[in-house]
């Protein structure tokens, strides 16, 4: 069995607009372009190349036996030898009249232009020829050696691999320049990439928009009244706080958080990620921060906003190498000087986000720096009402929908997984062709959102399903039984994603946990496999992810929460991630292998607890396996129609229970049989 956990991702809203640009030029100034000056220069090359050819007269090519053709027949006027290459044949009258009778002589009796050409081999060969085709004549007709230059060319053949090679490196620099440095010039590489948002810049987060945020939102809305009536608290000597930090899992708002504040706070806003302070090149973070701080000083009072700080910010010394320069350090110790070091800065609010506080250097989270710490947890279930009201502002809402019955239906789940359920929700309304979203239609999307597609055509034999039915109803067996276990809702055997067969929970919304919790817990993870041990006498590879499941729930107990009689009230556990880090273990291994032996007897002792209570209920257990087998979905009141009612279920057990139906009910706590 496969317990799924509830995914965490960030907040959805509008995308911010785009920041101002100050410095603009206005758009009717036209400047001169100096590529016309390229362009022309480039078509005066061209024209002197072809300039002073005379076309009139076509110059053709010809071969051995037409030249010397044109020598026998005493045709030829004059033959110029150039650079000992190409033969310039030029014909008197008598050939012109035979084989170009539309052009006449001039007074010296040829053409200003060769009337043919002819490729020459070996010179003293082609002399030869010439003399041998011409024995007996009188007045023979004499090679004349002329040596040719064109410059043009040969000035384009200097030219252009230059031009080509300056055109390439003033692209190569503008597109550096807008990649790293921003304005086109690659000397602003160290320049800030911040985004400016200010009075003039359209931002319609506001605090409105941010819902089952009540306590982080009092913290942050009391740093926006500080920008907007700093008198109030200066008159009692009180300073405006240097740095806000957000921390909280993923997808629970922090982003949204600061938007918001952007949107409220009528103050310039610089906004950017940790990750655009680190380039490939040595010192450019660091040059990018006092830019940054640089312009925001310029503009206080204002707010910095750095979202995913610990990309900066982690701890120093980690994984350092010897010797070596750590372009992260170094930005980091700028960013440290910035915020409080010996120069003053007045006016500037650091608001920075992670969900990796643990891993932040000391020295960033001290207070000085980051003043306050603001925890963004995710919501309860009046959070989640909040958070459904918020996302459910356009959506054409059918009146079955109730969204306190929703907010119950998703625990566990943040306010970007409750977005991400109201956009299936619609999706899949709109592609069963309705005119509204029903209550059904945000089950369905919770099922498909936690355990994946249904794979109904998925080729599974009879024997697997008669499995996977019994592992499934072991489970809902074990956990309706227990008294602490987590209720069962539905359970499944039709595939979703990778699982064969899932069963939904609804959790109790706890702060803390007891040792029998837990323990009820471990039981019910393993009914699935003491079912197939039960029943079949054998086990299978479907409980892998049960199995790592208690082990890591029983390894807690016994060395994080020291719930177990042995190792007694000792706990190996580092808030300070320090041990991540570390190449020994904070114990012995003595102490090592009486964890592995404790972890090893609570397993085995919750499994045969499991077994013991699926044989004394093994005729309960067939009969909800078969009713799985046959309709291959089973809810709540089928178990309560075969073992009877929990004596120990609350009132809001009772009434989820009763609001439960086999037409609908999902829960974010799944198990699944993985093949």
């Amino acid at each position: 069995m496969n317990n799924r956990e509830t995914r965490q991702a960030g907040n959805q809203s509008d995308q911010p607009s785009q920041p101002n640009q100050p410095n603009k030029r206005p758009k009717d100034k036209r400047r001169f372009s100096f590529y016309w000056i390229y362009a022309i220069l480039f078509a005066v090359l061209i024209g002197l190349q072809f300039y002073g050819r005379d076309t009139i007269t076509p110059t053709e090519k010809i071969d051995q036996g037409k030249f010397i053709e044109l020598l026998k027949n005493s045709e030829v006027e004059r033959i110029d030898l150039v650079n000992k290459q190409d033969a310039e044949v030029y014909l008197n009258q008598k050939g012109l009249s035979k084989h170009f009778p539309d052009v006449k002589a001039t007074e010296k009796g040829t053409t200003t232009t060769p009337s043919y050409t002819y490729k020459i081999g070996d010179h003293a060969r082609f002399e030869e020829m010439v003399e041998e085709a011409q024995q007996g004549f009188e007045k023979p007709v004499y090679i004349s050696n002329v040596s040719r230059n064109n410059w043009a060319a040969g000035l384009l053949e200097w030219i252009i691999p230059f031009g080509l090679l300056i055109v390439f490196w003033i692209i190569l620099m503008r597109g550096m320049g807008r990649g790293m440095g921003g304005a086109g010039s690659i000397f602003n590489i160290g320049k800030s990439r911040a985004m400016l948002y200010d009075k003039n810049t359209n931002v319609n987060v506001t605090f409105k928009d941010v819902a089952g945020l009540e306590e982080a939102k009092v913290e942050i809305m009391e740093v926006v009244d500080f920008l907007k009536n700093p008198e109030k608290y200066t008159k009692l000597g009180g300073k405006i706080p240097k740095g806000v930090l957000l921390v909280g899992p993923p997808g629970t708002g922090k982003t949204l958080l600061a938007k918001s504040v952007a949107g409220e706070a009528n103050v310039p806003f610089f906004s950017l990620s940790g990750s655009d302070f680190v380039e490939m090149f040595v010192g450019v973070g660091a040059s990018r921060v006092r830019d940054l701080f640089g312009n925001a000083k310029s503009k206080s009072p204002c707010i910095i906003f750095i979202d995913e700080i610990d990309a900066i910010g982690r701890a120093r010394g980690r994984g350092a190498i010897t010797g070596g320069n750590d372009e992260r350090e170094s930005t980091l110790n700028q960013l440290l000087t910035e915020m409080d070091g010996f120069g003053t800065n007045s006016g500037v609010i650091v608001l920075a986000a992670t969900n990796r506080a643990d891993i932040l250097d000391k020295a960033l989270l001290r207070a000085g720096r980051f003043d306050r710490q603001i925890y963004v947890e995710l919501p309860d279930i009046v959070g989640r009402k909040e958070i459904f009201e918020v996302h459910m502002r356009n959506l054409k809402l059918g009146n079955d929908v109730n969204l306190e019955f929703l907010a119950k239906q998703t625990p566990g789940f943040s306010g970007a997984d409750i977005a991400n359920v109201c956009n299936e929700a619609a999706l899949m309304a709109a592609r069963k062709g309705k005119e509204i979203i029903e209550k059904q239609d945000f089950l369905d999307a919770v099922d498909r959102i936690i355990g994946g597609l249904e794979k109904k055509n998925k080729i599974i034999t009879a024997e697997e399903k008669k499995v996977i039915a019994f592992h499934e109803a072991g489970h809902a067996t074990t956990s309706w039984l227990l008294q602490y276990a987590h209720p069962l809702v539905k359970v499944t055997i039709v595939p979703r994603g990778n699982s064969l067969g899932a069963a939904w929970y609804l959790p109790e919304e706890r702060q803390i946990t007891t040792k029998e919790q837990m323990y009820h817990e471990m039981i019910a993870t393993l009914g699935g496999r003491a079912a197939e041990q039960v029943v079949f006498g054998q086990i299978s590879t479907g409980a892998l992810s049960d199995l790592e499941k208690v082990t890591k729930q029983a390894f807690a107990m016994v060395s994080y929460y020291g719930l177990d009689e042995e190792i007694g009230n000792l706990s190996y556990y580092d808030s300070t991630g320090q041990q991540d880090y570390s190449l020994t273990k904070p114990y012995s291994d003595k102490t090592a292998e009486t964890i592995d032996k404790r972890v090893s007897v609570i397993v085995e002792k919750a499994y045969q607890e499991a077994i013991a209570i699926l044989t004394e209920h093994r005729d309960g257990l067939t009969q909800l396996a078969n009713k799985l087998i046959e309709e291959e979905v089973i809810f709540g009141e089928d178990l309560e129609h075969i073992f009877g009612k929990r004596p120990w279920g609350n009132s809001e057990d009772e009434k989820l229970k009763n609001a439960a139906s086999k037409n609908a009910e999902s829960q974010p706590d799944i198990e699944h049989a993985n093949a």
